[in-house]
């Protein structure tokens, strides 16, 4: 079987319930490699014994976060590179769509699109999520914030790649199905809102350049995060307008999770704001 010319990085820490699938859909590509974050359980050993590469990597706080450094200090050798995260699975359809689109040299970048799965049950309607994660080596870097340890993510999550060309869009979906449970997703989700609060806080002292640089999704997002209604609007969006409620249960649940984050965005912009009032 002809490998497809594309390096798969899976960036990791303590993914050990994930990475094994995550891995075993992989063989078609040329290479795969894990960057992992000194776990503590048995993620190394996994990744090891599915022939991935493993890059260590520690993160200092600073610029750069977990896949800039990668694609800085060991760049792939192939033209393409694809970042998947350890709960991402790909499928036969997905590889033949990824082999075609870098075959053709119309693009430089590829948005993806995802299946996303909660408590067990797949999400067939609510909010899609895509991502820009399918790019051309040399041709892309994630966006650099300056953040100065606002949280303990060390890799990039909420930051775009910055194309230098056209961009594509995969249609063929990758399944999101994190297996660590309910207690892991609320865990994520609280860094992350520490992390998007302190970023709409420095989006709002920055000038028009760095709001330039954000895809219309994220503007919308970053001008109204602040607000008292945007959690209730995404919920009602969510579960809705885009049909959340037809998912069952889990189309409720994930979209009242989804509207807990953003409240909790919302709370910490607040506290943050008194904050630095009282400091001055």
């Amino acid at each position: 079987m002809t490998t497809i010319p594309v390096t798969v990085v899976v960036p990791v820490k303590n993914e050990e319930a994930n990475l094994s699938e995550c891995l075993n859909r992989l063989a078609r590509f040329n290479r795969v490699v894990v960057v992992d974050s000194e776990s503590s359980d048995r993620t190394r050993a996994i990744a090891l014994e599915q022939g991935a590469d493993v890059i260590e990597f520690r993160w200092n706080g600073q610029y750069p976060k977990k896949r800039n450094w990668l694609l800085i200090n060991h760049p792939p050798s192939t033209d393409w590179v694809l970042f998947l995260d350890a709960d991402e699975f790909v499928d036969d359809r997905f590889c033949d769509a990824v082999a075609t689109a870098t075959a053709s040299q119309r693009y430089d970048g590829y948005w993806l699109n995802y299946t996303n799965y909660f408590l067990g049950r797949r999400l067939r309607y609510g909010v899609p999520q895509r991502k820009l994660a399918l790019f051309r080596v040399g041709k892309a870097l994630y966006e650099r914030i300056d953040e100065d340890a606002w949280s303990k993510l060390d890799m990039e999550i909420h930051e775009h790649p910055i194309i230098e060309g056209a961009v594509g869009e995969i249609e063929d979906p990758i399944d999101h199905n994190d297996f660590r449970g309910i207690e892991k997703f609320i865990d994520r989700h609280r860094d992350y809102a520490l992390w998007e609060a302190n970023r709409v806080l420095r989006l709002q002292r920055s000038g028009a350049e760095n709001w330039s640089r954000l895809t219309d999704r994220q503007n919308f997002k970053y001008r109204h995060l602040a607000k008292w209604w945007y959690p209730w609007f995404y919920l009602l969006y969510a579960y809705v307008i885009r049909g959340g409620f037809r998912d069952g249960a889990a189309g409720l649940y994930y979209a009242f999770y989804k509207a807990w984050y953003f409240l909790t965005i919302r709370l910490k912009i607040y506290e943050l704001r008194r904050e630095g009032r009282r400091i001055r």
